[in-house]
């Protein structure tokens, strides 16, 4: 089995690639930049070029049997970045996969396409459901709500079956406290990815990426519908997280009860460094 995975040499396919490692599988990074050698990969392939060139997308995708898109612009920029680096690119990634009869893709949307929904326990005891409206809280998250509604395009016209995961704070540890309620753990990234790539037929899907932390307001009930079973619990790191920044309160400050955080009061199309 040969998968794609986009943006190749960032951090997030950085840590997946020793995770993915598996007999009878070879991994084709596509990226911009030649992505570094890492010890315990298994089989991989480099594909240098841009999402935002169609050609070098088709190249990329030839004899491929799934796709895991994780190329982009990852933060707040101005609107002709976002949405050629995303809305775009997801579309020549769409348009290719779909000539070539490749029917199974990951999409990384962000938890920022819904940033302007707001912790409710009332309202959803078991979490926030994962395929709320969008609700973006930057251009960023209006350019991943724009591939969300481009792949169910896709799979309503074509037959595509894509799972986009609305990815929290995807680190090798819970940044700040509001990594305390939505951490996903390098292990747990995995396990949905494998989820993503397995799933029977999902056909279009939206799911959290998020692990099964205890302070967790994100529903997992839709990953569990896939075959997401997330086993790490930021937990582990609370007691460091609120030596440092202080008890959370997730009930009234406004950067940890928005799903977009901070992100909701930044300047909008300003970069982000």
């Amino acid at each position: 089995m040969r998968i794609l995975v986009t943006g190749g040499a960032g951090k997030v396919a950085t840590s997946l690639r020793t995770r993915l490692a598996a007999d009878g599988r070879v991994l084709r990074l596509f990226d911009v930049v030649r992505p570094p050698a890492i010890d315990g990969a298994g089989a991989e392939e480099a594909v240098l070029g841009s999402l935002a060139d169609p050609d070098a997308v088709a190249a990329a995708c030839a004899d491929v049997d799934a796709i895991v898109h994780l190329g982009g612009q990852s933060k707040e920029a101005d609107a002709g970045e976002v949405l050629r680096s995303n809305a775009l690119g997801t579309y020549h990634l769409l348009e290719t996969a779909r000539r070539l009869g490749i029917t199974r893709l990951m999409l990384a949307s962000s938890s920022h396409a819904a940033g302007f929904h707001v912790r409710d326990v009332a309202a959803y005891p078991d979490g926030l459901p994962a395929d709320l409206p969008p609700r973006p809280d930057t251009l960023y998250g209006w350019s991943k709500a724009a591939v969300e509604s481009l792949a169910s395009l896709y799979v309503d016209r074509f037959g595509l079956d894509v799972i986009c995961v609305r990815i929290g704070l995807w680190f090798p540890t819970p940044p700040q406290n509001r990594g305390l309620a939505t951490w996903l753990s390098p292990d747990d990234g995995a396990r949905l990815v494998e989820a993503c790539l397995s799933a029977p037929s999902p056909g279009f899907r939206i799911v959290w990426g998020v692990s099964r932390n205890t302070r967790r307001w994100w529903s997992l009930a839709e990953g569990e519908a896939i075959g997401y079973f997330p086993k790490d619990d930021a937990e582990v790191f609370a007691a460091e997280r609120i030596a440092e920044f202080g008890e959370p309160d997730f009930d009234e400050n406004p950067e940890l009860n928005r799903v977009g955080s901070w992100w909701c009061d930044w300047p909008l199309a300003q970069r982000m460094g």
